[in-house]
């Protein structure tokens, strides 16, 4: 018969409380969440478009100001929806939607816009993001999205095939920077059936509070499951 010491079962009482504050540290330093932008968020989100600057992800030549940057996401979150997503409560990723043309006839789009910082890259954040983008872009109203992708970047070109885009073409040599030209794929994607006689896009105040509040919950279930 071996008798337990009061070391013994301090040790084996410590061990549970030690494993519970581990899971709570890996839980903290885990923890990611998507919630919608305000102009304040410029700076971090900034940090976030800087580590794609000097590539030809994007056409832009030089990295806005923050203050610019602020006045994009006030206009564009003043009726398309514009997520950002945190980790350990710093901004690390963004999508949003804007406007895909100007004519009447085309309010029914919109035009998709993520990037993803090197801390939730290729953790399945992309999808998440994207997918809580177009279900309030339908709440919205929005009967079509679109995806426009410098060719030769896999990732995002494999995200909207993912995500159910079908691609529509290519525009050769459109752009050019870094010395090169460079060529553009459109992906489309039907988020709504093409009803005859349909009812104006809804701004985002007006798409649901609670609707949106639920699939912004969602999300961030996903994502909790995800970098677990």
């Amino acid at each position: 018969m071996t008798r337990e010491t009061g070391r013994t079962r301090r040790t084996q009482a410590e061990k549970p409380a030690k494993k519970r504050q581990n899971m709570k540290e890996k839980k903290e330093t885990n923890r990611v969440c998507v919630r919608f932008a305000r102009p304040e968020d410029a700076a971090a989100a900034l940090d976030v478009y800087a580590e794609y600057i000097d590539t030809p992800i994007t056409f832009e030549y030089d990295l806005p100001g923050e203050e610019e940057f602020a006045a994009r996401i006030r206009e564009f979150s003043s009726f398309y929806p514009y997520l950002v997503c945190e980790k350990d409560g710093r901004i690390a990723g963004f999508a949003y939607a804007h406007r895909h043309a100007q004519r009447a006839a085309y309010q029914w789009n919109a035009e998709l816009t993520i990037y993803l910082g090197s801390a939730i890259s290729g953790r399945g954040a992309g999808k998440i993001l994207y997918g809580a983008l177009m279900e309030i872009l339908k709440r919205q109203g929005i009967h079509t999205v679109y995806g426009v992708v410098t060719a030769g970047n896999e990732r995002s070109e494999a995200l909207h095939r993912a995500m159910g885009f079908r691609e529509l073409g290519v525009f050769y040599k459109t752009g050019y920077k870094n010395g090169s030209w460079l060529d553009v794929v459109w992906f489309e994607k039907e988020l709504l059936a093409y009803e005859k006689n349909p009812a104006p896009p809804r701004p985002i105040g007006q798409a649901g509070e609670e609707a949106c509040r639920e699939i912004l919950e969602r999300a961030n279930r996903e994502l909790l499951a995800a970098f677990s």
